[in-house]
């Protein structure tokens, strides 16, 4: 009997240390992602991003800068397209810039703080700093991460999958995936340097500015697409874009709250419509077709930039706008949440509220 106590001890002892053993495993994974990550001085990467919400999917190259403690540079192009975003943050503000519209606006702004970016490296670190619900699988060469999303669209997707390779301890990929854990975007790491630092001179928005208001001075209208414009027969963006404006709608399923009024103003040669939804959410939706200015100069901007995925935004508490495929949007509230415009916008799509 006494031996039989004995073996029982014994185990229930190994038992208890391996598990003790995995959870100091994951633990001391963590500090050293933490560290590598968080700790750089600065980095270099490329990544391309996969999102697969909101219809077709579509890809995007994404490169990034970044130079402690506050310099970040970030490019979204879109695979196949000459259409490309950039954010810039530099010791004289928060800059987005849309080249194929000739558009850059500032923002005074402590982005990227309120909002974690899946390609910040930095960024995923907190991510997994601050989940206290994180777990952690092993492969034979990979260690996997579920952790909840800190990001812009967390409401939608609050799920994330971070891959980190054992060698290197550096990520490969963030899957992002929605409540019931279907995937929504996928970005994959290609190359990352850390330690590379760039001067604050090499952040200045007139370096990549300088071409792009070459190209817009060239690309700007003749005196015949001025007088075309004047008349009301066509709007500069859409004539960028060259395609048809069509009304998208937001696929939100919030009980008690429904679309009361559509309506369509013409001004300036353009349409502009206008959504009103009331109930519980009540919200007002406005779209256009988006214009090309003559000169890309930094107009100030109001809230904060937020990333919506497919875009990059602006948000306040009480509206948030953006432009995407030759349309702008500009969402207003007085009740919703910026997590609630957010879905809203996350959200629109061309397709009928009947």
């Amino acid at each position: 009997m006494g031996n039989r106590i004995v073996k029982w001890l014994v185990l229930i002892c190994t038992i208890l240390l391996l598990s003790a053993c995995g959870t100091a495993s994951q633990e001391k994974v963590l500090k050293k992602v933490n560290g590598k990550w968080a700790e750089t001085n600065g980095y270099e990467l490329n990544a391309s991003m996969e999102i697969k919400s909101g219809g077709e999917p579509r890809k995007y190259d994404v490169t990034v800068w970044h130079t402690k403690p506050d310099f970040y540079r970030v490019e979204v192009v879109e695979s196949g397209k000459d259409v490309s975003q950039m954010i810039v943050r530099n010791a004289d503000g928060v800059f987005v810039v849309t080249p194929t519209l000739n558009k850059m606006y500032k923002f005074q702004s402590d982005w990227p703080k309120k909002n974690s970016q899946a390609y910040l490296i930095g960024a995923l670190a907190e991510d997994l700093a601050e989940d206290k619900n994180v777990v952690m699988k092993e492969q034979e060469k990979a260690y996997i991460f579920e952790a909840a999303t800190r990001n812009s669209y967390k409401n939608s997707m609050p799920h994330q999958v971070i891959t980190v390779n054992k060698k290197t301890l550096l990520p490969t990929s963030v899957v992002i995936m929605n409540d019931v854990k279907e995937e929504q975007i996928r970005i994959t790491f290609k190359n990352i340097k850390l330690g590379v630092q760039h001067a604050a001179k090499e952040y200045a928005v007139e370096q990549f500015t300088e071409t792009d208001q070459t190209k817009g001075e060239q690309a700007a209208p003749t005196e015949k697409d001025d007088k075309g414009e004047k008349d009301g027969k066509e709007a500069v963006g859409a004539e960028v874009e060259n395609k048809e404006f069509q009304t998208n709608y937001p696929v939100v399923n919030w009980e008690n709250t429904k679309m009361t009024e559509e309506k369509v103003i013409r001004e300036n040669g353009m349409d502009r419509v206008i959504l009103t939804f009331e109930g519980d959410k009540p919200f007002t939706v406005m779209q256009q077709p988006a214009t090309k200015e003559s000169a890309m100069l930094p107009v100030s901007s109001p809230g904060d930039p937020v990333d919506l995925g497919f875009t990059i935004g602006a948000i306040t508490d009480t509206s948030i706008s953006w432009e995407k495929d030759g349309v702008a949007f500009f969402v207003a509230s007085s009740k919703l949440s910026r997590d609630e415009m957010i879905e809203v916008a996350t959200s629109m799509t061309i397709s009928s509220m009947k």
